[in-house]
């Protein structure tokens, strides 16, 4: 990726629940054989003093991933948007972001 300038944050928010929290980033970067769709992203639901994520979707690595606690799946990319209401969909009652 090139500088900094070449990112724009389209989505960033946080929010705290207990012990655990939600946090939702989606990031514009440029095109390139690692973010081949111009987008990385991150959508993370783990507790506030846990190394693993209860559930996590990311393509941080290039490659669009499922994290629940260490196991982690290759899964495929229907957008952001579809991503992320399937990601809050999966997440428990007593939290949205």
């Amino acid at each position: 990726m090139g500088d900094d300038s070449d990112v724009e944050v389209v989505r960033d928010r946080r929010r705290d629940c207990g012990d655990e929290i939600v946090r939702i980033r989606v990031l514009r970067v440029p095109e390139s054989e690692k973010f081949p769709e111009g987008i990385k992203y991150a959508f993370h639901y783990g507790r506030k003093d846990g190394d693993e994520p209860l559930l996590r979707y990311d393509n941080h690595h290039g490659v669009h991933e499922r994290h629940t606690g260490s196991d982690r799946q290759e899964i495929a990319f229907p957008g952001v948007e579809a991503l992320l209401q399937q990601f809050i969909q999966e997440l428990p009652d007593h939290v949205s972001p």
